[in-house]
């Protein structure tokens, strides 16, 4: 839906929600209808690289950051491809420009699919 692939994903089972570095995050009004654009950047090595990105907004709240911090945050659904299958899952928009990957799959994204290694790095290439 958002036309990204091969994104660079921490795996985090300490975190309950999903979330997704962007940049430039602008509400709209489309048909009476609220949407989120933003830029996102697709490759972690190159992050001059941005792709304009637009979502529906399923509606926003308050987030507990690793720092503590409480923060107000967007929230779209999208459907996340990973390991040869795909389910929709919610995602908060938010800076996490200082952090190595540019998204965390939490808990509730990861749902009934995943089992995580936590000895393994990178064991899903696709």
């Amino acid at each position: 839906e958002l036309g990204i692939t091969g994104l660079h994903t921490r795996v985090d089972t300490g975190a309950k929600t999903s979330s997704l570095h962007v940049d430039n995050l602008l509400c709209v009004k489309t048909d009476g209808e609220n949407f989120v654009e933003f830029d996102l950047h697709p490759d972690i090595y190159h992050l001059e690289e941005t792709v304009r990105c637009k979502a529906k907004l399923k509606t926003s709240k308050k987030i507990k950051s690793s720092n503590g911090e409480v923060e107000h945050r967007c929230v779209i659904e999208t459907m996340l491809k990973m390991g040869g299958q795909e389910w929709p899952i919610d995602i908060t928009l938010s800076n996490r420009q200082d952090m190595t990957y540019m998204m965390l799959l939490g808990r509730q994204g990861m749902s009934d699919k995943v089992i995580v290694d936590p000895a393994g790095e990178f064991l899903l290439t696709h």
